[in-house]
């Protein structure tokens, strides 16, 4: 805060009040962050889950009874408000119950924290991941020519569910040209002979994430497209082997598009090469060409370079990877054999 020239924070987004206030039930609470102490808002349903989770004072009232409890310490201040997430309503109720408060905007305030976690959160997003990596293990044997890409999808969530978890975000089950599409969430498409099929799966367990894509072949591919896989594969491992503290993100972007553009593929791949994991499934730091982000120990991270090819398919293989003191570990054990 001091860094922003701020005197207090109002804390909206939901994986920001769990990470500073550890209740759970994020969008139902905010939290309030001055020089001396902070203080949870919300309201009565949550009295008792509020004082089993969090160590800080709680108020319970329902608006504009909380902002209007903030408001006498808050005269003459600076207050920041998180400028990616709270609307422009709430904004408003904001300046008319803080009329003496100058609001100013932040972004990243609270992200910037959590993108070096602690080793609780680093042993919640491990055991999410050992979870995930269990699931695929049961369904890989269902990828077969003939299931149907929703089948597989509803197979994943089902385990995930009955191991008390849920699915980190829409499933990803694209099979043959449908692997052309970096989010093709699953269809009723029916796998085929030949197909390369991309599984994008993560668990959300006790609120923190994981993520990892394996991409199978169903019977054997054809040589174009195995030829994408070496290459992405490639890419891939060696990204992972370039994971150390102080490395920029921007140079682990690069080492892995300069691969596939030896390959003949820079233009297939789409998107940046990977994105922080935690409490959300994307979160800082970020692996893009234009990032600031360092690496530092404590951050687990995603590297994901793909190659999609517009009518014929696509390749994407994730790893998840935690930055330890001198180097990396993978968390995500899954094979990565194509075949």
């Amino acid at each position: 805060m001091a860094r922003a020239g701020l005197d207090a924070v109002w804390i909206s987004d939901p994986a920001n009040v769990r990470a500073v206030s550890g209740f759970s039930s994020g969008k139902d609470g905010k939290v309030l962050v001055t020089q001396g102490a902070a203080t949870l808002y919300t309201d009565a349903r949550y009295t008792v889950q509020a004082a089993e989770e969090s160590p800080l004072d709680a108020f319970i009232a329902r608006p504009p009874a909380t902002l209007e409890h903030a408001a006498p310490g808050l005269a003459g201040l600076r207050v920041g408000f998180e400028a990616d997430h709270l609307t422009v309503a709430a904004l408003e109720d904001l300046r008319d119950h803080w009329p003496q408060v100058t609001l100013v905007g932040v972004q990243g305030l609270v992200q910037s924290l959590r993108a070096v976690k602690t080793p609780g959160e680093i042993q919640a997003v491990r055991d999410a991941q050992a979870l995930a990596d269990r699931v695929f293990a049961e369904v890989r044997p269902l990828i077969e020519a003939g299931a149907r890409e929703l089948d597989l999808a509803s197979e994943i969530e089902l385990r995930l569910r009955r191991a008390g978890a849920q699915s980190a975000f829409d499933l990803i089950v694209a099979s043959g040209p449908r692997g052309a599409m970096p989010h093709g969430v699953a269809s009723d498409r029916v796998i085929q002979d030949g197909d390369l099929v991309t599984v994008d799966m993560g668990a959300q367990l006790r609120g923190y994430h994981s993520d990892m894509t394996r991409t199978v072949a169903v019977g054997t591919p054809g040589a174009e497209m195995a030829r994408v896989y070496r290459a992405v594969l490639e890419a891939e491992e060696a990204a992972v082997r370039a994971v150390k503290p102080g490395v920029r993100a921007a140079d682990l972007d690069r080492l892995a598009r300069d691969i596939l553009t030896g390959h003949g593929l820079g233009e297939a791949f789409a998107h940046s090469l990977g994105h922080g994991v935690g409490l959300e499934v994307h979160e800082a730091p970020s692996l893009r060409g234009t990032s600031d982000d360092v690496l530092q120990p404590g951050m687990i991270i995603t590297i994901e370079p793909g190659a999609y090819l517009p009518g014929v398919g696509g390749v994407r293989i994730e790893d998840l990877v935690l930055v330890t003191e001198d180097g990396y570990e993978v968390l995500s054990v899954s094979p990565k054999e194509l075949l």
